[in-house]
């Protein structure tokens, strides 16, 4: 925590170097930045400041090291995992005004963007040269690329795609010292010393700030279509999707959702599913060079699947699809208006382990006499687990919350997983490190963290 003294300082020297229109110390606009997506966190900073330009990035954070004030990086704010919050306090660096689409590049399939530019439209632009950014968040259309990469985001697209860290190529930074790097450019492949690039793709603001990124792009497949198949139960559905991928059919998305979740969509947002009886649905998208050749999949598909035709809805238009992703793509949003504070994880395990580890946490959730809802991506492992407080005092909900995180934690690396898929550790995972991680890469990666911040001021308490 930075002393008041030293942050009287670094206002005035901010204030000095900075137009003052973008450098914030009321207390309306603090609030604002004291939270994220996270529920339940709120770390107010002294000081916000809205860089335009790298140059202004590296007088920022040579202010922060002179006076050993925290520094805390923002996008979008739309991160669950506390990532962006000034933990320590002092100043909040957001991107937001750093949100320009430098170049779209379609000779080397390129595309070079500031870390403010939301997701959605780095796609947008690639489109018009018949191209496509592929990681899709669920938060595409409000989340920012500078965000994704500190977390090293995936989305519906990963099954077939990748995910964020596939895409980057290049990287401009600012050093915790202030010193401005360049890593990569526009060429694909790189074997030239460390691979530093991979490092800083979800290091999650923690070694250096991102100011410039280059991305690779992809030519844009000329055909789609999306599937909803129901089933009576959710181990039907993932036993469904698990034969798909065994029988080497690569989807872009294979999305699972549980009944309770969709019904809240419903409830919040009046939008339901043509199936609304089901237990479960599959949500899947096929891509490719032809119709022919995607409904041939898809045919292919529902065999596999052991559901007469005749329940499967198959979405050709763009309006129809979006009919169907915007169902999944809300289901976070409605638990959050049913239950404000609720535990939302991303675990991962293997594609063949999500059944298990899926049944082995409603059985435990259910002797707690817990309200769950999990859905997530079918296709990778991935899988959202939220748990909501409800009407629990918020005081036991908060001596729970520890215990509930490890039983998730440990169920998934008992099934072969991880702590997070692409969420990110930030803040609220921190601590459980050890569950997925031993002694020894903890430690290599603290000494990774003091090599490249050494006071320790980029995102403190957040990874490690």
């Amino acid at each position: 925590m930075a002393e008041r003294a030293a942050i009287a300082e670094a206002l005035r020297l901010l204030c000095a170097r900075i137009p003052t229109e973008r450098v914030f110390t009321d207390k309306t606009i603090l609030e604002h930045y004291a939270r994220d997506e996270t529920p339940d966190l709120s770390y107010t900073p002294d000081i916000v400041v809205m860089p335009i330009s790298t140059q202004e990035v590296s007088e920022i954070v040579k202010i922060c090291a002179h006076l050993k004030i925290p520094l805390t990086p923002r996008g979008k704010g739309t991160g669950v995992a506390g990532g962006a919050l000034p933990i320590d306090g002092g100043i909040v660096l957001s991107f937001e005004r750093m949100n320009k689409i430098i170049e779209i590049d379609p000779k080397n399939l390129i595309a070079i963007v500031e870390p403010g530019v939301i997701t959605r439209e780095i796609d947008n632009a690639a489109k018009q040269f018949g191209l496509m950014y592929p990681p899709d968040p669920s938060s595409l259309d409000s989340c920012s690329i500078g965000g994704n990469v500190a977390v090293g985001a995936g989305g519906p697209r990963a099954v077939k795609y990748g995910t964020t860290r596939d895409y980057v190529i290049g990287l401009e930074c600012v050093c915790a010292n202030g010193e401005i790097i360049a890593l990569g450019g526009k060429y694909v492949k790189n074997a030239t010393g460390y691979g530093l690039i991979p490092l800083l793709v979800g290091s999650e603001g923690t070694l250096a700030l991102i100011t410039k990124i280059v991305l690779r792009l992809l030519p844009r497949p000329t055909a789609s279509l999306a599937m909803l198949i129901p089933f009576d139960d959710i181990g039907l559905a993932l036993t469904a999707a698990e034969k798909i991928i065994m029988a080497k059919i690569i989807p872009a998305a294979i999305e699972f959702m549980e009944e309770d979740a969709l019904r809240l969509v419903k409830e919040y947002f009046f939008l339901e599913m043509p199936f609304p009886t089901a237990q479960a649905h599959l949500l899947i998208e096929i891509d490719g060079s032809s119709e022919d050749e995607l409904l041939r999949q898809a045919q292919e598909i529902v065999s596999l699947s052991t559901i007469h035709e005749s329940n499967v809805i198959i979405a050709m238009t763009e309006q129809e699809k979006d009919r169907i992703w915007k169902t999944r793509r809300l289901i976070r949003e409605a638990i959050s208006k049913k239950s404000p504070i609720f535990l939302a994880e991303d675990t991962v395990v293997p594609r063949a382990s999500i059944q298990r580890f899926i049944l082995q946490l409603k059985n435990e959730f259910k002797k707690q006499k817990l309200t769950s809802l999990m859905f997530g991506h079918a296709g990778d492992g991935n899988v959202h687990v939220d748990v909501l407080k409800g009407d629990m005092p918020i005081e036991q909900w908060r001596l729970l919350l520890p215990s509930l995180k490890e039983i998730i934690y440990q169920i998934a690396v008992e099934c072969g997983g991880t702590i997070s898929g692409e969420h990110g550790i930030g803040f609220i995972k921190r601590d459980y490190l050890p569950t997925a991680m031993d002694n020894h890469a903890i430690e290599l990666m603290r000494a990774i963290k003091r090599a490249f911040d050494p006071l320790g001021i980029l995102n403190p308490n957040k990874v490690i």
